[in-house]
């Protein structure tokens, strides 16, 4: 399967993401931006949103990001770095780039920014399996 499907073929098939109202932007091998805006079911008590959609967002990306390589990918570890506080209507874009590739491991850091603005960052470890993607 060609590597830069992939996501497509991810985000066709992940109903938590279509939730989040994920929307693929931009995608080439090794890396992926994605795009979505915070909704108000999405904020904590302090009406700002909550980590965890951050972190979804980033995480999506860099999973999309990982696989676009041609073997499925899991992540073995992650973390994020929350800069700002987001808000109810806040467009966020996360761009995952491939920063090592090895035969079974790869690196990648994800910036997500509200335009211009980082507001969060994100680093994630992959694991990559010899099982390849298919059209199917």
């Amino acid at each position: 399967m060609e590597g830069t499907a992939i996501p497509y073929k991810m985000l066709s098939l992940d109903p938590f993401s279509q939730w989040l109202g994920i929307e693929i932007l931009e995608c080439e091998i090794g890396k992926c931006k994605l795009g979505m805006t915070v909704r108000p079911e999405m904020l904590n008590s302090m009406q700002k949103a909550h980590g965890g959609i951050t972190y979804s967002l980033a995480d999506t990306a860099f999973g999309f990001a990982v696989n676009t390589n041609g073997r499925f990918a899991v992540s073995i570890e992650t973390s994020i770095n929350h800069i700002e506080a987001l808000e109810a209507g806040d467009y966020i874009t996360a761009e995952a780039t491939l920063e090592s590739l090895k035969n079974k491991i790869g690196f990648y850091i994800v910036e997500i920014k509200k335009e211009n603005t980082l507001v969060a960052l994100f680093k994630g470890v992959a694991y990559r399996t010899g099982k390849e993607w298919e059209d199917n």
